[in-house]
């Protein structure tokens, strides 16, 4: 009887080990460097950041006049550049929209 349990003991230890084997190899990777982005690549990341930064300032503007926190004269001063540099980064991520909006006729 005790054989039977350490055989059985055994063979669950190496099944196991077994089917674990491809998880516990840490694999080889084909190369450790990191692809450099090409140019429309870095382009298209400062848009992203540029409409980012943007909107946040927009929303920050946004909370900071209805707390009170900026005059009603400040806000208009402010909100226009604002929202003109995020419409443009905006504008500049999706170029295949302006596209569409030139080909559809308008209904006059």
């Amino acid at each position: 009887m005790t054989l039977g349990l350490v055989t059985g003991g055994v063979l669950a230890v190496l099944a196991v080990l077994y089917v674990a084997r491809p998880f516990l190899r840490e694999p080889a990777p084909a190369s450790d460097v990191l692809d450099e982005p090409g140019e429309l690549e870095r382009r298209r990341l400062e848009l992203v950041e540029e409409r980012d930064r943007a909107l946040q300032s927009l929303k920050e503007l946004e909370f900071d006049h209805r707390t009170g926190k900026i005059t009603d004269s400040d806000y208009r001063d402010v909100v226009g550049p604002l929202r003109r540099r995020a419409a443009e980064a905006l504008q500049a991520l999706e170029p295949r929209a302006e596209a569409r909006h030139e080909r559809v006729p308008s209904s006059r």
